[in-house]
């Protein structure tokens, strides 16, 4: 694999810095970088690039101020060719993003985003996976709350499990059991435009439906029958209780099955994986998931109709908007990932952070995997191309986001004993 040159002039790039997630992730890499990280601000604006940078403090004081715009694929192989890593906030992607990917190939630049747009890494990987992978850059996607916890937390399932011989990882269940926080003006906006798409292109409709939608060579998937995403209620043992649907699931299972196949299925042919909600065990449990089935369907249908979408988007958040930061802090998320194995044994892995998911705990993440991609270039997998979390940074990201205060704990779950 290529090697990028230390002799560049940054190490990381925030692009997008000037919008409200991308200077959440500014203000996270001013307050946690190593002082010897060179850091740029890119984006469309040298003037509003400045006034984030003076809102920064002192730690940002010799940052770089990089212009660079989406629709000028100059500016971004310019940028490209100054940093080791660009980590970028700029969405919706399909619509922005496939000149800074092209860019970051080219030039080998290690790269991050926070997409969560199926088509949009669906494209990127039939696009650029094989030049990325020549070209020595990491190309990785779904670096926030879309996807690392789903991510990261089977490929320690994984680990468990092979490190005890207990055989390969099958049915696997993720469970939301809390979590406080908005919806993402980005992420509102992604949705938007792949309902759009979907609905004058039958043929991407297909490919957002596939659970394989993301795998690298769809012939090699072992065929298990269909892996639909959850859409009404049903009880679940390793919930413990009633659970529905999880709104982040259909972008979730299809990294994690990518990831799955980028490692030549090291988590087994027999793999399979799927997000719920869990809302308990007591009588009004049935009530809630069923409510938040309803919800959830009537947002979907509600953003796919004219007059009722012009009514959403009086109250739902445009991009570079977000919450207060109280709320911000307020947030939290917690997450059991259950997996059942071919030896017959259980694990359990608990993922959670503070902070609002899609924006403060999120630029965590984000931060966090830029830092891991710019710094740890030693541990990290020998692998490039068009990657997943898991994929491209694997465990030392696991280890960063445990000292940011993440938590990510494996146990095996003790069976029922027979009879």
């Amino acid at each position: 694999m290529a090697a990028v040159s230390d002799r560049r002039e940054l190490d990381i790039a925030v692009f997008g810095a000037t919008g409200f997630v991308g200077w959440l992730l500014a203000r996270y890499l001013a307050g946690h970088a190593p002082s010897e990280v060179r850091i740029g601000l890119a984006g469309r604006s040298t003037q509003r690039l400045a006034q984030v940078q003076a809102e920064l403090g002192p730690a940002a004081a010799d940052w770089s101020l990089v212009p660079a715009d989406a629709s000028d694929p100059a500016s971004l192989a310019a940028l490209a060719g100054r940093t080791r890593v660009i980590a970028t906030t700029v969405g919706p992607y399909r619509r922005y993003g496939q000149a800074l990917v092209e860019a970051c190939v080219e030039a080998g630049t290690d790269y991050a985003d926070l997409t969560g747009e199926v088509l949009f890494m669906r494209e990127t990987s039939e696009r650029h996976h094989a030049r990325a992978k020549a070209s020595g850059a990491r190309i990785v996607h779904a670096c926030g709350f879309d996807s690392i916890p789903s991510d990261l937390g089977v490929l320690l399932l994984d680990r468990a499990a092979q490190e005890d011989g207990a055989g390969d990882l099958e049915q696997t269940t993720l469970v939301v059991t809390a979590a406080k926080g908005g919806f993402s003006g980005g992420t509102i906006a992604s949705l938007k435009g792949q309902l759009e798409e979907v609905k004058s292109d039958p043929a991407l409709g297909r490919i957002v439906a596939d659970p394989y939608a993301l795998s690298p060579d769809r012939g090699a998937e072992p065929g298990l029958g269909p892996e639909r995403d959850l859409r009404g209620i049903e009880r679940s043992d390793d919930a413990g209780g009633w659970v529905g649907p999880f709104v982040m699931a259909s972008t979730n299972t299809r990294v994690v099955r990518r990831s799955n196949a980028l490692q030549d299925f090291a988590y087994g042919r027999r793999f399979r994986y799927r997000e719920v909600t869990g809302f308990g065990s007591g009588p009004a449990a049935p009530v809630k998931a069923a409510a938040l089935t309803g919800a959830l369907a009537a947002l979907q249908a509600g953003l796919d109709f004219g007059p009722t979408r012009s009514l959403l988007d009086r109250v739902l958040p445009e991009p570079g908007e977000g919450p207060s930061e109280a709320k911000q802090r307020g947030g939290f998320f917690r997450l059991e990932i259950h997996a059942h194995t071919s030896g017959g044994a259980h694990y359990r892995v608990k993922v959670a952070a503070r902070g609002d998911p899609g924006y403060l705990a999120t630029s965590v993440m984000l931060g966090e995997s830029a830092l891991c991609l710019a710094l740890d270039g030693d541990r990290l997998p020998a692998r490039a191309g068009v990657l997943t979390p898991a994929t491209g940074m694997g465990t030392p990201l696991v280890d960063r986001l445990r000292a940011a205060g993440h938590t990510y704990e494996v146990l095996r779950v003790a069976e029922p004993a027979a009879g």
